[in-house]
């Protein structure tokens, strides 16, 4: 696998370890969670967008800020909080993701209701996790 897939199953590794009773998908920007909202809540991890590289030139190597997507879903405030808190120990527990990055940092969380059909909002928010990587190719 690539560097980027690595990072990507090792983040979705890290968020399953974090709140191992909620239902985790890992997501490409293609796909749509499903409707229905687990009691025990949701996380959505999308792909993401690693960026234009920084580049050294000798030894080449390309430096990554890679953006990943995280989306939380839980049946109150309190339950999106708890995960998302979940998610932040198990971040500084492993900043590295046992070696594949040089650091994983996660930005400030937005938080909202989210609307179904016939049914109570259940409350949702979203952050990044910008992994820090490099690689001696953009395409390994």
């Amino acid at each position: 696998m690539s560097k980027r897939l690595d990072v990507l199953a090792a983040v979705k590794a890290l968020v399953q370890a974090a709140v191992p009773h909620s239902q985790v998908l890992g997501l490409d920007g293609a796909d749509a969670a499903p409707a229905r909202i687990p009691p025990t809540g949701r996380v959505v991890i999308r792909s993401g967008e690693p960026g234009e590289p920084e580049v050294d030139l000798c030894p080449l190597v390309y430096h990554y800020e890679h953006r990943i997507p995280i989306e939380v879903t839980g049946a109150t405030e309190e339950d999106v909080d708890r995960m998302m808190g979940r998610i932040g120990d198990q971040i500084e527990a492993d900043r590295t993701l046992g070696g594949l990055c040089d650091w994983l940092e996660p930005t400030g969380p937005n938080t909202d209701d989210i609307y179904g059909e016939g049914a109570n909002p259940a409350r949702g928010g979203d952050f990044d996790l910008v992994a820090s990587y490099s690689t001696t190719s953009p395409l390994n």
